[in-house]
């Protein structure tokens, strides 16, 4: 990292670490999760120093939902499928993440564009959850999936002792088609327009379509965890549209 980009960030990187409770051994981890990619975009000269966060987003992406996932499995030994993958859906949802951000002030923090600045992206739900995401990894590759579980384990009880108040959250396709029918008068539809992968472990692709619009794709080892997926990514298209 360039001299002028570590003495810029030094301090509120060690007082980030400190709200966190997490003491990087490589805070170049954490810089790289706060750092949007349109920052390098616009910044030539730092492409040799910094790293954009999109990979450490892809890892920590994966890792938040394992640890949903084992959450609610362990949570709930009597649940169905179905209402496990509600429960999760809940607890990884776009505005739940960025409120995790927010906790931490994580926005404040992100290097972005002017362009994206002068837009408001600093406060933009999915900005801030693909941060939470990014630091995650950071975290994850630093300290160890110990140090994520101290993390994030707390705060995913929080929100789902919170979650049990008001009783078993809609499902990805429940939620995906009252918000279609309450806005466009129609109800979303499912096809399967790929399987792949040996017979016995198929793989499918799935899109939901609000009339002839695809608004989204899934994959899943079956075709209802594909059309979940595929209401998943359309409620987040419309979530960023929105924002």
């Amino acid at each position: 990292m360039s001299r002028s980009s570590s003495d810029a960030t030094k301090k509120p990187l060690d007082e980030l670490c400190a709200r966190l409770n997490v003491a990087f051994s490589d805070q170049r981890l954490l810089q790289q999760a706060l750092t949007h990619s349109s920052f390098l975009n616009e910044r030539v000269d730092e492409r040799l120093a910094l790293s954009s966060n999109e990979r450490l987003e892809f890892l920590g992406d994966a890792i938040v939902n394992f640890l949903a996932t084992r959450l609610v499995f362990e949570h709930f030994p009597d649940a169905s499928e179905g209402d496990l993958t509600a429960w999760r859906s809940a607890l990884i949802r776009t505005e739940t993440l960025a409120g995790f951000a927010q906790r931490y002030d994580l926005g404040s923090h992100v290097l972005l564009a002017r362009g994206e600045e002068a837009s408001g992206a600093r406060q933009r739900p999915a900005l801030l959850a693909d941060t939470f995401e990014a630091v995650v990894a950071a975290v994850f590759i630093d300290q160890g999936l110990d140090a994520v579980q101290t993390l994030l384990l707390p705060l995913f009880d929080e929100v789902l002792a919170a979650l049990q108040k008001q009783g078993p959250p809609l499902d990805y396709k429940s939620k995906l088609q009252a918000r279609i029918q309450a806005e466009r008068g129609i109800t979303p539809r499912y096809r399967t327009i790929r399987q792949s992968g040996p017979e016995h472990q198929p793989e499918f692709t799935s899109e939901v379509l609000a009339g002839d619009e695809t608004l989204g794709r899934g994959r899943g080892l079956s075709k209802p965890k594909a059309e979940q997926d595929a209401a998943r990514e359309a409620l987040d298209r419309l979530e960023r549209t929105e924002n």
